[in-house]
């Protein structure tokens, strides 16, 4: 009973993260969202072509008529991925401060991303049953090693002659922390950004077998029925919000590591 309502309390917290940001994104007029992407793959990029390709991507799946759908992925993507980063960096920032730690982590994260997708959507089912937090769950644990891996990487090259100057000079272990290790893990830490998106759009489509709406929906559907045109279109659609996501992210990521 005690275990119940520990997962109920888990189910209400992804729920309403996930209903608040998929409620925001159906909320806004799709020429805003078009315009904002747009504005952002420009001003990370740096090129005023990528703004436009960016808009144009989005334009395309709407004219699919598959905005809708497109959003609830889009939501579910966003909400893994924040809840993944919230969990994923401090845990991997413990990671790099203790090599007990991460001695006994490395071996579970090993586990984590040699396991097939499929296989964590059957805790998810025992925990949560059917429906959108399940698909959320599942997305979480599959999408999180990458970002744990690489805030422990990153903050482990930081020099330490670096380090030990900050230390000769009475900094704490928060401060070298907080004012010199992180900052300098930063380009680590969006590249692992970066993967934890891709893997979470990767999860999404297959997180739709157990009733995650989307995109992803719509292909299984398409499958199961046997409509090849729709199965493209809605496919397409998965491909373009990748391209969409992973150029971005990986803009950010690649501004990050020049500027380190």
């Amino acid at each position: 009973a005690n275990l119940g309502g520990i997962f109920d309390a888990i189910g209400h917290a992804i729920l309403f993260i996930l209903l608040y940001i998929e409620r925001f994104l159906l909320w806004l007029p799709w020429i805003v969202i078009i315009v904002l992407v747009g504005v952002v793959a420009w001003r990370v990029m740096r090129l005023w072509w990528a703004g436009l390709v960016m808009a144009a991507l989005l334009v395309l799946i709407g004219s699919f008529g598959y905005w809708d759908l497109a959003m609830m992925t889009v939501a579910i993507i966003t909400a893994s991925v924040v809840i993944s980063l919230v969990l994923g960096i401090p845990t991997g920032i413990l990671m790099a401060r203790s090599n007990l730690v991460e001695s006994l982590l490395k071996p579970l994260l090993d586990a984590m991303q040699t396991m097939p997708s499929f296989v964590y959507l059957i805790p998810a089912l025992m925990f949560f049953g059917l429906g959108k937090v399940p698909a959320v769950f599942a997305t979480i644990i599959y999408a999180m090693p990458p970002v744990i891996r690489l805030t422990n990487l990153g903050i482990r090259q930081v020099s330490q002659s670096v380090v030990e100057a900050a230390q000769a000079f009475g900094s704490s272990s928060r401060q070298i922390l907080f004012e010199i290790q992180l900052p300098l893990a930063i380009p680590s830490i969006m590249v692992g950004i970066n993967q934890t998106t891709m893997m979470a759009l990767a999860m999404v489509v297959i997180a739709s077998m157990i009733g995650a709406r989307g995109l992803g929906l719509e292909v299984l559907l398409a499958i199961n029925r046997i409509e090849v045109g729709r199965g493209f279109e809605a496919g397409l659609c998965i491909v373009l919000l990748a391209i969409i996501i992973d150029r971005i992210t990986h803009a950010m990521a690649a501004r990050q590591q020049y500027a380190a």
